[in-house]
């Protein structure tokens, strides 16, 4: 038994849309002559008269309209679909979502997701501020299509794209007397009460180094895991201490300054994705925005954003 097929359906879909078989034909980019039999087949399949010919042409019949009515649903169906496909090859739908360490997730990257969502009107957006620990589990699990975690990181399973560095950096209480300088180096720390970062962290290991290095003696009052809380324990004018500069970025003029510090220790992170599949072509592109975002900052003095 014959069937119909969607040419056929497709020829009486642009019969009613334009009520000639000429513009029909060019609707469909074919002859007169095809449309003519694909609508003649189509109602011997159905065994019901869709057309009428009053004059020149033809007329629709009661039938054909109720038949079109559920034909345009099928349509609109289709559409839909093509206009999904569309959006997701165009990288414009769906929802990402983001999983980033503290030092990012308190400004700098929600306002570069921000300008990332505003050219994607129909990509919605998960964003979470979490420890880099908690963003490689979440990504482990497929919590998150990516997460950004400092380096080194330590589970060798997850896909990982390393990021520009930048260096970090040291803050200062308003008013201090170090402030006075542009660039500051380790021995300008003798003496001073120093806010530092949890210890066992590669982040304190790195910056211990650095100062023990040239035997400066600093007076280490308070340790914290948060880069937010280092910040706010130097604006109430405890201590000074050296900070990753996203951080530093977003408190400068509450009550700290910031000064560059030398020698250079980089702050290092990586965007990290789910293991056992490909990153999502919007995640990727994500990370292509802020790679360039981060080139073109480290060029640029700190202040600047």
């Amino acid at each position: 038994m014959a069937r119909i097929n969607s040419r056929q359906v497709e020829a009486f879909r642009a019969m009613m849309l334009t009520g000639s078989v000429t513009e029909a034909a060019k609707l469909m980019a074919v002859t007169q002559p095809a449309v003519s039999r694909l609508l003649r087949d189509f109602q011997a399949l159905l065994k019901m008269g869709l057309f009428e010919r009053r004059g020149t042409g033809l007329v629709p019949t009661a039938a054909a309209t109720a038949l079109y009515m559920e034909v345009e649903r099928s349509f609109v169906g289709l559409e839909r679909i093509n206009a999904a496909a569309e959006e997701i090859r165009s990288r414009r739908t769906g929802t990402l979502r983001i999983a980033a360490l503290p030092a990012l997730s308190n400004g700098y990257l929600p306002r570069l997701a921000g300008k990332f969502l505003e050219e994607r009107p129909n990509l919605n957006l998960s964003f979470f501020g979490v420890i880099s620990p908690i963003v490689i589990d979440w990504v482990l699990n497929n919590q998150c299509d990516i997460g950004f975690a400092e380096i080194p990181i330590a589970h060798s399973g997850l896909t990982c794209m390393r990021l520009p560095a930048l260096p970090r950096v040291a803050i200062l209480p308003d008013g201090h007397r170090l402030a006075a300088k542009a660039m500051l180096e380790p021995r300008d720390f003798e003496g001073e009460t120093f806010v530092s970062l949890s210890a066992g962290s590669t982040s304190r290991h790195l910056i211990d180094q650095i100062f023990n290095r040239d035997d400066v003696r600093r007076v280490l009052r308070v340790e914290t895991s948060l880069s937010e809380i280092m910040c706010g324990m130097v604006s109430s004018g405890l201590g000074v201490a050296i900070c990753d500069p996203f951080t530093a970025r977003e408190f400068e003029g509450r009550g700290i300054v910031v000064r560059s510090f030398m020698p250079r220790i980089d702050f290092e992170f990586a965007a990290v994705f789910p293991p056992q599949r490909s990153p999502s072509p919007v995640a990727l592109d994500l990370v292509e925005v802020m790679r360039r975002a981060l080139v073109e900052r480290s060029g640029r003095p700190f202040a600047q954003n």
